[in-house]
């Protein structure tokens, strides 16, 4: 008989000048705290519920939050920066997730946020998700993303400009337990970056890699679909 999921408690959390929307599930008082982190553009953390319910079976305390602009938190999406995600994350984890352990798992654009956590919180972090992580240069950390035509998307564009991102030498640093989704076909993330991910995350890192031959860079929407997928992540993050 398949286990009913975890209960899911929404709640919101005001920083930054924003009211953002909140889930958690699993004891507060876990060994760890896994804190789940969305993509940009249309991503939530409302895909992230099987993989909230997941770290929860796992005697896991889980958390997952709307960047604000995205999903039911305030603020809009072209006032949003790389610096604002990482404060808004720091914030969220100061205030709600004790002091124990962190696992940190983040989709796409938050495949940075996830580096800037870990230097930020150090040997704090257990273990490391990244699925199809993006990685940014260095002079795109405090420009607001805009609409699409301004100075972020100028960055963006520059070709190679992500290779000085401080993401990388923070991933090169990490010792933890790393786990890198690869889905069999991304049209966001080019394959240069997620090579560099990889020989960053092999330098010091327990790392392994985690293939979808049939998945598609919106990995949140793959896992929500299929959550065996999910569970099988969950363990080996939970591992480390």
């Amino acid at each position: 008989m398949t286990q009913p999921p975890c209960p899911l408690d929404e709640f919101t959390f005001d920083c930054d000048g924003e009211r953002l929307s909140a889930v958690r599930a699993g004891p507060p008082a876990a060994r760890a705290t896994a804190v789940l982190l969305h993509g940009a553009g249309t991503g939530s953390k409302d895909r992230l519920a099987p993989l909230l319910s997941a770290f929860a079976e796992q005697d896991h305390h889980a958390l997952a939050f709307d960047f604000s602009g995205h999903g039911r938190s305030t603020g809009k999406l072209s006032e949003l920066s790389l610096r604002r995600r990482f404060e808004q994350a720091v914030a969220v984890i100061d205030a709600h997730a004790g002091d124990g352990p962190l696992i940190l798992v983040g989709f796409s654009m938050s495949g940075q946020t996830v580096a800037d956590l870990v230097r930020h919180h150090g040997r704090r972090v257990a273990s490391v998700g990244l699925a199809a992580p993006g990685v940014f240069a260095a002079a795109a950390w405090d420009v607001p993303f805009g609409d699409g035509t301004g100075r972020f998307t100028e960055i963006l564009r520059t070709r190679d400009s992500w290779r000085d991102s401080p993401a990388l030498p923070a991933l090169r640093g990490f010792e933890g337990r790393a786990v890198l989704v690869v889905p069999g076909t991304d049209t966001v993330i080019p394959a240069q970056v997620t090579k560099a991910v990889e020989e960053a995350l092999c330098a010091r890192a327990r790392y392994s890699r985690f293939d979808l031959p049939d998945a598609e860079h919106k990995l949140g929407l793959w896992f929500r679909d299929h959550p065996e997928d999910g569970r099988r992540l969950v363990a080996e993050l939970a591992a480390g």
